[in-house]
């Protein structure tokens, strides 16, 4: 994608070919910065306090975080800390199990002296893997947008509500739930995109018209519940979100708040769509309300919100009286049987277990 006409991924290596740089994404939307991370802990730090964050991108970065473990120590036992220690990063999202997983297999596999200049080369891969499963949600999506539009007799815009960041920002490129978006406007389908604030991190306000903005994507900030009332009115043709965590079931773990918006959408008759690269699929679970694991973190993100002042200064101010407790779940899940279909890399399917199974037959009784 293109920031002032520049193209950028989300992640990359610096001219050294060994140093990662990132865009800081606690900086934006006012401050375009990018953050350079050395080590081990520089990715740790990085992936729990959110500079980058959306599943497919972190796990690119743990990837990358496992190259720069090899340079600091290259023995079993570097591996295993550099597991342990970027495993305890983030819980939910399943993008990041499955990059260090991969990685650790190939590393083991190895002696010691080979193993800075696999680690590098594989996280590479699953940069460039990520881009490709990204373009090809968006072609796939591209025709559930295009169906939309022809329905209404090709008049007037496709009215998309999209909950968080699940766009390039999210990912290495392209992004999942607003690949489709891109697409659809890179062919000249009229699209407007009604972007969700997301309390209390702000993740479509800050993230999400951000990057719509930078790519000339007609858009609109709104607060987080006026998705109902929207589509009581009918000004919601369809929705797509992100995802963190799929179960195998079609259960799909996102942003807080995610579920009021399905559950809107099936009251109002609403396509509510997934956007859906294979990685984030969590086969070893069928129940995910039950099973998908749901962060908590820290009040701060409740109590306090980051802005610009008229003085064009980023501040930071307080929003809830002293000593008022907090409880801040990160995720919610959205059960399958509220969603009409998951956009993958390979195509749309039912949100449940045989759909997925249609499309990734190989991945039946694997686990």
């Amino acid at each position: 994608m293109k920031i002032d006409g520049e193209a950028y991924r989300s992640i990359w290596l610096a001219e050294d070919a060994q140093t990662v740089e990132i865009i800081d994404q606690t900086r934006l939307p006012h401050r375009f910065e990018v953050a350079v991370l050395r080590s081990l802990d520089d990715v740790a730090r990085a992936i729990r306090d959110m500079l980058v964050r959306g599943a497919p991108l972190i796990g690119a970065a743990a990837a990358y975080g496992m190259a720069l473990a090899m340079r600091e120590d290259n023995t079993d036992a570097g591996v295993e800390r550099a597991h342990a220690v970027l495993t305890a990063t983030r819980p939910t999202a399943v993008n990041l199990c499955w990059a260090l997983d991969d990685m650790c297999a190939r590393l083991w596999s190895q002696p010691a002296d080979a193993r800075v200049d696999l680690a590098y080369a594989r996280a590479a891969d699953i940069c460039n893997q990520d881009v490709a499963i990204n373009s090809a949600i968006g072609d796939h999506g591209l025709e559930v947008i295009r169906a939309v539009y022809e329905a209404r007799g090709g008049s007037g815009p496709v009215n998309i509500l999209t909950h968080c960041n699940a766009g390039w920002l999210a990912t290495v490129d392209w992004g999942t739930a607003l690949a489709p978006i891109y697409k659809a406007h890179d062919l000249g389908i009229p699209v407007h995109v009604w972007v969700d604030e997301t309390r209390p991190r702000n993740q479509g306000a800050a993230l999400t018209a951000w990057e719509l903005g930078c790519h000339g994507v007609s858009h609109a900030v709104v607060a987080d519940n006026a998705g109902g009332h929207m589509m009581q009115h009918g000004l919601v043709d369809l929705c797509i979100t992100g995802t963190d965590r799929t179960a195998a079931s079609g259960d799909v773990a996102n942003k807080i708040g995610t579920y009021l918006k399905a559950l809107a959408a099936r009251d109002n008759n609403v396509p509510f769509y997934v956007g859906l690269p294979s990685p984030t699929i969590d086969w070893t679970i069928t129940n995910g309300v039950r099973d998908i694991p749901i962060e908590e973190r820290g009040p701060e993100e409740v109590t306090h919100i980051a802005g610009k002042d008229s003085n064009d200064e980023v501040v930071t101010v307080q929003l809830t009286p002293d000593g008022s407790a907090v409880a801040n779940y990160a995720f919610d899940i959205t059960p399958a049987r509220l969603v009409t279909g998951l956009i993958t890399e390979r195509g749309v399917c039912a949100a449940s277990r045989e759909g997925l199974a249609g499309l990734f037959p190989e991945r039946v009784g694997t686990v």
